[in-house]
């Protein structure tokens, strides 16, 4: 098995002067899960903000995403999932490092598999209905953090930080 490139402890240790929000663990009694088979991952933050919508989610995983997390705001609705397996693989191949969805995935076995970091609060099999509905790169704010395009984001299993600045080089 592969060490981690970084551990989130470590790096709240490693930058002690720096300005890093950490999300909160339990929203609710919701608490974000792993799905996807990268444990840690981090890059610039991009925001969709929709509800039980995932057709932006769709558009932007089909970009360029080199270097890039996905934060999905989707109203941590629990009726229906933002992201599947097809989804997920066109994320992979456009080369994001992963996605966190304040909502639910699906497809989750498949999910395991694919060397893409993803955090989600829960797992349902419905689908979404796709209206084209959403907001594109949007401050977005839940689990007492504000989520700024171009900010970054570091994930991994011990939780989730956002940074103003890089943490990593």
């Amino acid at each position: 098995m592969t060490k981690p490139a970084f551990v989130t402890c470590d790096l709240l240790d490693d930058h002690p002067t720096t300005a890093i929000q950490v999300l909160t663990p339990s929203l609710d009694g919701r608490f974000f899960q792993s799905y996807g088979a990268r444990k840690s991952f981090y890059g610039e933050i991009v925001t969709v903000k929709c509800f039980e919508d995932n057709s932006r989610v769709k558009e932007v995983l089909a970009t360029d995403g080199q270097n890039k997390v996905l934060v999905v705001d989707g109203g941590a609705s629990m009726r229906c999932a933002l992201m599947g397996d097809m989804i997920a693989e066109s994320a992979l191949k456009h080369q994001w490092s992963g996605v966190i969805i304040y909502g639910c995935v699906r497809d989750v076995d498949a999910l395991a598999e694919l060397d893409l970091g993803v955090h989600a609060l829960a797992a349902i099999p419905q689908k979404s209905n796709r209206q084209g509905i959403g907001e594109l790169n949007v401050a977005l704010r839940f689990g007492g953090v504000t989520f700024n395009p171009g900010h970054y984001i570091y994930a991994d299993n011990n939780g989730i930080l956002v940074s103003a600045e890089a943490l990593l080089k």
